[in-house]
């Protein structure tokens, strides 16, 4: 049996994947599985390509439009200093972004450098994982203003 995670896009079009937050007019906004930098979210495409470029102008457009939604409703919910955009397709080749939410708090070492340079445990160690009892509540701040605003 295959899970949501297998197929998130699919999964969020079909409506199973629990970590949506909103359905917005470019993609789907879901909350991100790692939590080490409270808020992090991703926009799932509403279709599933490998790429921005695989999506008509008009779609692509509505996509990024959707991601700067998504981003002003995580900067408000968690008042984070900035938020980081990615786009990569590297390693899950399909077409999503990350949103993610910088803080003054991170180290110094840590803030003015990508994301993606965090040590690997960041991004594996269950302690980061989502967790509905601590991160549900910045979930549904972020879920109230995208509908709100939508």
């Amino acid at each position: 049996m295959s899970s949501w995670r297998d197929d998130r896009i699919q999964a969020a079009i079909d409506g199973t994947n629990p970590m949506i937050m909103a359905t917005l007019p470019g993609g789907f906004a879901v909350y991100g599985d790692t939590q080490f930098l409270p808020g992090y979210s991703v926009l799932l495409p509403k279709r599933n390509v490998a790429a921005l470029n695989n999506l008509t102008v008009g779609e692509s457009t509505a996509f990024l439009q959707s991601m700067r939604v998504l981003g002003d409703a995580v900067l408000q919910a968690t008042g984070c200093e900035r938020i980081n955009y990615d786009i990569l397709g590297n390693t899950d080749q399909f077409l999503h972004a990350h949103v993610f939410p910088r803080y003054a708090t991170e180290p110094t070492e840590r803030r003015v450098k990508p994301v993606w340079l965090y040590s690997p445990d960041h991004w594996f160690d269950d302690q980061y994982s989502y967790d509905a009892e601590r991160d549900g509540a910045l979930r549904n701040r972020i879920t109230e203003l995208l509908i709100s605003n939508n």
